[in-house]
């Protein structure tokens, strides 16, 4: 049976083995990744060995999970069904793969699954609007989502979101329903429609719009890839809209992070007595959003921000190492593996 080297022959394949044996959002993987290339990477994780500048104690943690991941797996078996072409695998380089995802650094996906019309993703940044919210939203909630929705899908902007219930389904619905396009970052694998009472919608969306996820099939939804969905949701748009979400909404983390990447914020203000309105009310209160109540408010947003796009990315994720971490001894410890 071949090793877990054996089957990283280029890039591409060494990039979705990445994606089966390092978690999502990694930053000593992404730094491995950025400075090694995948093949050299995965030969890394598949042995014992040691780079400079890295520290040991951590990179043995990763090295002995993603030797547990493929401990007794058919590879030989497994690693061709997952590249025979049922979806699409993006990576950096590709015509499609969102220019955008840049501004993450080391915290990059190492690829991305697709079901759809990848070429959504070649949208500019500017035309590109996350909605997100309270999965247990209220009518108020679903209707404003609706209404903002609707007014920037007709104008032509692209409504992405997790495809979760609540505002994510109301933003996805409300896109489709005026011709719009959509996409929607799952934190299962790509063939997995989560949760299952959106399947109808999903697979709407897999028709007409397009349906991303870093996770490879099979996966299953977990904390930590919601967690690290976030930051996909934020860093593919150029504005992330909240229009209901409760004081420990996950929502907010993507309002933070998108805030955290320079990248506009908009809320919808609520009434005070409402749970629901707790974050957004919060947000705006904080200056860490602008009030938002129509689709104009979020162009005109938009447009303000698009206005200091030349400013430098805040660089809230890069490598903590200033200068090339892995110096002349990292090059010969690579072409060893």
């Amino acid at each position: 049976m071949a090793s877990l080297s054996e089957h990283a022959a280029d890039e591409r394949s060494a990039r979705v083995l990445l994606s089966l044996i390092a978690e999502a959002d990694d930053d000593l993987t992404g730094l491995l990744l950025g400075h090694e290339g995948a093949v050299a990477t995965v030969g890394i994780l598949d042995s014992d060995a040691r780079v400079p500048g890295v520290d040991a104690n951590e990179l043995a943690l990763r090295q002995r999970r993603a030797q547990a991941l493929t401990a007794g797996v058919d590879l030989d078996s497994m690693v061709p069904t997952l590249l025979d072409s049922r979806y699409s695998i993006l990576m950096p380089g590709d015509p499609h793969w969102p220019a955008s995802l840049a501004d993450l650094g080391v915290g990059a996906p190492y690829v991305l699954w697709a079901d759809g019309a990848t070429s959504f993703l070649t949208s500019p940044i500017s035309e590109m609007v996350t909605f997100t919210g309270m999965r247990a939203s209220t009518s108020y909630g679903n209707t404003v989502t609706s209404e903002l929705v609707a007014d920037l899908a007709r104008d032509e902007m692209v409504i992405v979101s997790g495809g979760a219930y609540g505002i994510d389904a109301a933003a996805h619905r409300a896109a489709l329903a005026v011709g719009g396009t959509t996409i929607a970052v799952l934190a299962s694998g790509i063939d997995r429609n989560y949760p299952t009472g959106n399947s109808g919608l999903l697979d709407g969306i897999r028709g007409v719009g397009l349906v991303l996820s870093e996770q490879p099939p099979g996966a299953l939804p977990s904390r930590s890839r919601f967690l690290a969905r976030v930051r996909l949701l934020a860093a593919l748009s150029s504005a992330t809209v909240i229009p209901e979400a409760g004081p420990r909404s996950g929502s907010l983390r993507v309002a933070d992070q998108a805030y955290t990447l320079g990248r506009a914020v908009g809320a919808v203000p609520g009434p005070i007595t409402s749970i629901a309105s707790t974050g957004p009310n919060h947000l705006i209160h904080e200056n860490l959003a602008e009030l938002v109540s129509t689709g104009n408010d979020v162009t005109d947003l938009m447009e303000r921000h698009g206005a200091n796009a030349n400013r430098q990315p805040p660089q809230a994720r890069v490598s903590e190492f200033d200068s090339d971490p892995l110096s002349a001894e990292r090059d010969s410890t690579s072409r060893s593996l």
